[in-house]
């Protein structure tokens, strides 16, 4: 089991000089700038007149092109490297984005080369610090119930940063989205996996198998709605010391999520509600397990603190931001949806 969070602040102002960053904040590192949430907030940031260097391990394109790259710092840099957060520390940035830590030594190290200049860190967690949840929709106060490495482990730098915070050292914020979506890359379908069968089922009127009367809880955000909230997070300084929930307004079930997708080729869905083991032999062991890594949590966020502390406003529900993903998949021909048009 993750450790549990140190005390909240009671009030995050009076955190000293909390006020200085949100008037401040102008030159930022963003750490896997080129990722899901980066190819939609690295222009954010551009548009809202900050300097960005983007930091990428490799020489990817961002998912969706925008002009605002044109005049981005791109800088190929392996976080394995034992310079790593030197490197990082060197660009004597105001503020931090951290999308790619994934380990507490990982955050550790980082928080090691920046604490001498202590400029604001904004990590990228996930709701899935939490597991099974008590009380829906959960909320950022519930005790952190993760299992499972990915989860344990943003668990454990959630618990470090807020640590470091309340000592005095590098100033955090962490927000934990959902299943991120978006156009450019595969996500979680409504059968809980990665499957790209499920859509082609729905939008021809194929039989889909559901375990669990299909009661599973999916929690999707759009990628640009994560890129928003880290973009708001950056200059409000009541935020710091905090965790929040970055997903879409209401979380959907498995059911629900074929229902509507259905529905964008004019069909009603045609379920199947299946025990595990028979689920499991029609879809297959790896995708049998992903769907059992989500329904076996079946997280519903609240995101009233978000919106409260940061004005966050999600543009996109489960279904939009599924939509633009699926026709993107579909338009690439990484999808088969039949004849079907969206």
């Amino acid at each position: 089991m993750a450790p549990e969070l140190g005390p909240r602040l009671p009030t995050q102002p009076q955190l000293a000089g909390a006020e200085q960053y949100a008037a401040r904040v102008r030159r930022v590192v963003v750490i896997g700038a080129t990722g899901h949430v980066g190819t939609y907030l690295v222009p954010r940031l551009v548009r809202a007149g900050h300097e960005v260097i983007a930091l990428s391990r490799g020489e990817r394109e961002p998912y969706s092109p925008a002009p605002e790259w044109r005049v981005v710092e791109r800088v190929t840099a392996d976080r394995e490297a034992a310079d790593f957060g030197e490197r990082v520390a060197a660009f004597n940035a105001d503020a931090v984005i951290d999308m790619i830590a994934f380990t507490a030594s990982e955050a550790a190290a980082l928080l090691d080369a920046l604490r001498p200049t202590r400029p604001l860190l904004l990590h990228c967690g996930t709701i899935w610090v939490h597991g099974p949840a008590a009380r829906v929709p959960i909320t950022e106060d519930e005790p952190r119930t993760a299992f499972g490495d990915y989860g344990t482990g943003k668990a454990e730098i959630e618990a470090l940063l807020q640590r470091e915070t309340i000592a005095g050292g590098v100033p955090s914020v962490i927000l934990h989205p959902g299943h991120i979506s978006g156009p450019g890359w595969p996500v979680i379908t409504p059968a809980g996996n990665l499957d790209p069968d499920v859509w082609r089922r729905l939008a021809v009127g194929e039989p889909l198998a559901l375990p669990d009367l299909g009661l599973g809880v999916l929690n999707h955000v759009h990628a640009d709605d994560v890129a928003q909230a880290f973009e708001r997070a950056l200059t409000r300084p009541e935020a710091i010391g905090s965790s929040f929930h970055v997903v879409a307004a209401q979380a959907m079930t498995l059911r629900g999520l074929a229902a509507g997708v259905a529905a964008w080729f004019g069909r009603e869905p045609v379920l199947e509600f299946v025990d595990w083991a028979e689920f499991e032999r029609r879809v297959g062991a790896q995708h049998a397990t992903a769907t059992r890594e989500h329904v076996s949590r079946s997280i519903a966020a609240s995101i009233d603190r978000a919106r409260a502390v940061l004005g966050y406003a999600p543009r996109f529900s489960s279904l939009q931001a599924l939509h633009e993903a699926v026709r993107r998949l579909a338009a690439n021909g990484l999808v088969d949806v039949g004849a079907q048009d969206f």
